[in-house]
């Protein structure tokens, strides 16, 4: 499968924490994260593949948002789903849509097994997003987020103009579901997404601005990157970490704010381009303890407030 993450991402966020839920317990901090005059509100990312236990997790941990990780698509699960996220008040705000096939998260393996760039997989990984999509409508998901791979910055590679061509039927589908594609970010520089954004042209496409990944794909500086993306944001990750000083390797990511990311410049752009979204904490430190989550959302409030 792929790996590292996305079909686990619960694991290295919201698992092993029932000391720190009693305490959010005891001091009534749950609830909507809404803070300052930006109006931010906090998410987190979960997987929803057992969704009353994942998703209690979720509200225990005191947010009100979160973005979706799900093995596999069933009506069962999304009926499941569905009732569950109105019992715990949360609002879905994206489904991570990956798979199948291997994924290798470097700079040397990673073109040729991430996404639809590569023509390995291309078509399963092309029926898993339908796939999405539909599970999308279903369940009343806005919008579809992946790594849709190493995008080439050659628009006349003739990889770019397959993952182009075999984009523009995904995307109309989605729209015509009423469902938003998002792009992460990170895996090439900004003016290329914005190119195949363009190029595609479903009008539906948006970002899911990972400030980290531009980082340690050593990609772009992210304060300079939403110059360039700014105005098609429609997710974002809090999440940090450092260049890449080994040219087959991704940089590291490190515990927010350790890294390159400079949230508050990145916030207050965010605002001034009425950002719509939510901000998502993402931690894929396998050996971060668990209060991690909790100390960053204080720490992504206090920049909030003070915009």
């Amino acid at each position: 499968m792929i790996g590292r993450r996305k079909f686990i991402y619960s694991a290295a966020i919201i698992t092993g924490m029932p000391g720190i839920l009693s305490t959010m317990a005891n001091n009534n901090i749950s609830g909507i994260q809404k803070a300052g005059t930006a109006g931010f509100e906090l998410g987190v990312i979960s997987s929803a593949n057992n969704p009353e236990e994942d998703l209690k997790k979720v509200r225990d941990l005191g947010f009100s948002a979160c973005q979706l990780s799900i093995e596999s698509y069933s009506s069962g699960l999304a009926d499941r789903l569905v009732k569950t996220l109105d019992n715990y008040k949360i609002k879905p705000t994206a489904l991570i849509c990956m798979g199948p096939g291997v994924y290798k998260w470097n700079l040397v393996e990673g073109p040729s097994t991430i996404g639809l760039v590569p023509r390995e997989m291309r078509a399963e990984r092309v029926k898993r997003l339908y796939e999405g999509i539909d599970f999308c409508k279903t369940t009343g998901i806005p919008s579809l987020h992946a790594h849709f791979g190493f995008i080439p910055e050659n628009p006349k590679d003739i990889l770019y103009i397959e993952f182009i061509e075999t984009m523009k039927p995904i995307g109309a589908y989605a729209l015509k579901h009423g469902i938003d594609i998002l792009f992460e970010t990170g895996q090439e520089t900004p003016v290329t997404l914005l190119r195949a954004i363009t190029d595609i042209g479903t009008g539906n496409l948006f970002v899911n601005y990972d400030p980290a990944n531009l980082v340690m794909y050593g990609k772009a500086n992210p304060s300079d990157g939403l110059k360039v993306i700014g105005q098609y944001v429609r997710g974002f990750h809090a999440k940090d970490g450092t260049y890449p000083v080994n040219p087959n390797e991704l940089g590291k990511e490190v515990p927010i704010p350790e890294g390159e990311v400079d949230f508050p410049a990145i916030f207050a752009t965010l605002k001034q381009l009425n950002y719509p979204g939510t901000i998502t904490i993402e931690c894929e430190l396998a050996n971060q303890k668990s209060d991690y989550i909790l100390k960053t959302k204080n720490y992504l409030n206090t920049i909030i407030a003070k915009l």
